[in-house]
C-alpha cells in the first residue's frame, strides 16, 4: 500500500478532515495512542498554517517504507507568499499571528524527520515522516 491521500485545505473544516484522515491512516499503520496524538497535532499545525497564511493548499498523506521501517509521510504544500525568514520562523515563540508560536518548531519536535522549503515564487512545502517503533 503506497497510495497517497490528498486533502485540500481551503476552509477550517478541512483542517479537521486532514487531522482525522492522518490519524486514521497512522492507526491503520499500527501507531500507538501517543504517536497518534503527535501525528494528529503536527498535521493540524501545518493545515492551520496553510489556512491562515496561504490557502488553498494541500496535505498529502502517504505510507512509506525505508530500511525495513514503515512510517507515515505528510507533505503540506501551498503556493502562498512563502516564509521570508525560515530561521526566525523555526525559532520557538516566533509568531506573526499573535498565537503561541509553537507551530513549526513544535511540529518539528513531534516527528522523526522534518524538512521545510519556502520561497516567494513557489510557496511553502513542509515534509515530515514519523516511523513506527
Amino acid at each position: 500500500m503506497s497510495e497517497r491521500l490528498l486533502v485540500t485545505i481551503a476552509d477550517e473544516l478541512d483542517i479537521v478532515r486532514a487531522r482525522q484522515e492522518g490519524r486514521a491512516l497512522a492507526k491503520e499503520l499500527g501507531f500507538g495512542p501517543v504517536d497518534l496524538a503527535r501525528i494528529a497535532t503536527a498535521i493540524s499545525e501545518l493545515a492551520r498554517n496553510i489556512y491562515n497564511y496561504a490557502r488553498p493548499g494541500e496535505i498529502a498523506l502517504t505510507r512509506v517504507e525505508a530500511k525495513g521501517k514503515v512510517g507515515l509521510e505528510v507533505v503540506a504544500r501551498d503556493h502562498g507568499p512563502g516564509i521570508r525568514d525560515i530561521e526566525e520562523a523555526m525559532r520557538d515563540g516566533y509568531t506573526t499571528s499573535g498565537g503561541l508560536g509553537a507551530g513549526l518548531p513544535g511540529t518539528r519536535r513531534l516527528v522523526d524527520e522534518f524538512e521545510l522549503v519556502s520561497n516567494a515564487a513557489d510557496g511553502t512545502t513542509v515534509t515530515f515522516r514519523k516511523w513506527l517503533r
